[in-house]
């Protein structure tokens, strides 16, 4: 049974050809792998956040089980993400006096106010 014919490497300018079901070369590949992990994949948080961030977060988590803001404007909204006031970014640390349980919609609130998202 005949083979498939090899196909041209989607790699703009790559005169190689590459085996059937693939789309980049071997030369190639890597290169575009690691572009898709940088840029289309997005953010990962296990890159700036380790298992001592999980740790402190479930402990912070724990002693303020409630939204902070909405309790303040008397509701009461389980937390889902816990805020740095302070951004780690910017300097800020993992200290309890940095860190605010909020909702998802308190939280985006916050960043879009701040202009990050």
């Amino acid at each position: 049974m005949p083979m498939k014919p090899k196909r041209p490497c989607r790699y703009q300018g790559c005169p190689n050809l590459c085996e059937d079901g693939e789309q980049y070369c071997p030369e190639h590949k890597a290169l575009m792998e690691k572009h898709y992990e940088k840029f289309t994949r997005g953010y990962s948080t296990g890159k700036r956040y380790g298992r001592s961030w999980q740790r402190i977060r479930t402990r912070y988590v724990h002693k303020h089980p409630l939204c902070e803001m909405c309790l303040k404007q008397g509701r009461y909204v389980a937390v889902e993400e816990v805020h740095h006031i302070v951004p780690l970014s910017e300097g800020g640390t993992n200290d309890e006096s940095n860190l605010m349980s909020l909702c998802r919609s308190c939280h985006e609130k916050i960043h879009k106010e701040r202009g990050d998202r």
